[in-house]
């Protein structure tokens, strides 16, 4: 696998396992993420699967997380 950074297309992410929530609906409208070699999570939209992905360091999952699980970002989704 490439060097990876932000911004680059998912679809250069070979051979990781993108995984979404059992909560995203038919329609696709959900993000997926996977967890890369280096311990890095890459995100991308599931509606567009080679478009680009972001890459995060587990702690900033982590952070991320513990927002939404905080009901932190509630007000975004409404």
């Amino acid at each position: 696998m490439q060097k990876t950074y932000n911004g680059m297309a998912a679809a250069d992410l070979e051979g990781v396992v993108w995984q979404k929530s059992r909560h995203s609906n038919s329609q696709g409208n959900c993000v997926e993420f996977a967890a890369l070699p280096g311990g890095d999570i890459a995100m991308r939209n599931s509606r567009f699967p080679d478009g680009p992905a972001l890459i995060y360091t587990r702690a900033e999952i982590a952070a991320l997380l513990l927002g939404a699980k905080d009901g932190e970002f509630d007000h975004l989704a409404a």
